[in-house]
């Protein structure tokens, strides 16, 4: 059975609409960035592939209406996110994340297996990653999101679907109080999308490149993740859930 995660997702009820709010970034202590440095180095020591690059961290959500979310969020690179870790000077820094979940026709949702190579090495997740800023002086919205989440799907699983497809499905917060924005596609057949991440994990593997989930699978309910083995990210079991329900009704 998959390891249970250290710490519990919940979903935000009802969300319907995003509203994304940038702000300016906290001020570091002198301490605070020296520790982050630090981290950083000893990380790239260990891992010469981490690339530093740049990230949104929110800042906070608040209700502007019952079905309007406001996230507040600020730039930040990839380094920030090692203040986690420290003891000392650490700063929670909740990342924005997107996911898809990827129904079949046969009522079943895709999940697949993070590489050796990300940030989630072994754990089973949606299709999705990490969000990254809009340039300076252009607004991140939902749409961003939403295409963010379609160009996650192609480049883990192979399967092209339109940003404009995929509906918001719900909203999360995890593991450092992140933020979890799920989206959801249109049904597809299993064997097609069996298909697809195949022929997406010959092209990787003939460029030299490490294919970002090394192996899916179809799931009803998270009952049947404890069939997958290993670990799962905190928020999956959450969002089975959800499926399920979806599917039951």
């Amino acid at each position: 059975m998959p390891t249970p995660p250290r710490t519990h997702a919940r979903e935000l009820p009802g969300v319907r609409n995003l509203l994304l709010a940038e702000v300016d970034p906290p001020s570091l202590r002198e301490a605070q960035t020296a520790a982050m440095n630090r981290r950083w180095e000893q990380a790239v020591e260990a891992n010469p592939a981490l690339f530093d690059g740049p990230t949104v961290v929110c800042a906070g959500v608040s209700w502007n209406d019952p079905e309007t979310l406001r996230l507040a969020w600020y730039r930040a690179t990839y380094r920030l996110f090692l203040l986690r870790q420290d003891p000392e000077h650490g700063l929670p820094v909740p990342s924005v994340f997107v996911s898809v979940a990827q129904p079949t026709d046969g009522g079943r949702l895709l999940v697949g297996r993070g590489a050796s190579s990300t940030s989630h090495p072994g754990a089973w997740q949606l299709p999705g990653g990490t969000m990254e800023p809009t340039r300076t002086g252009v607004a991140l919205d939902a749409e961003c999101l939403r295409r963010h989440a379609a160009r996650e799907l192609v480049e883990e699983v192979g399967h092209v679907v339109a940003s404009e497809d995929l509906e918001l499905w719900t909203v999360t917060r995890g593991h450092h109080g992140s933020v979890g924005v799920h989206f959801r596609a249109p049904a597809c057949p299993a064997d097609a999308l069996t298909e697809q991440y195949a022929r997406l994990v010959a092209a990787e593997t003939a460029q030299g490149r490490t294919p970002e989930l090394d192996r899916i699978a179809f799931i009803r309910s998270p009952a049947e993740l404890g069939e997958l083995g290993g670990t799962c990210v905190n928020v999956l079991p959450v969002l089975a859930a959800r499926h399920a329900v979806g599917m039951s009704r």
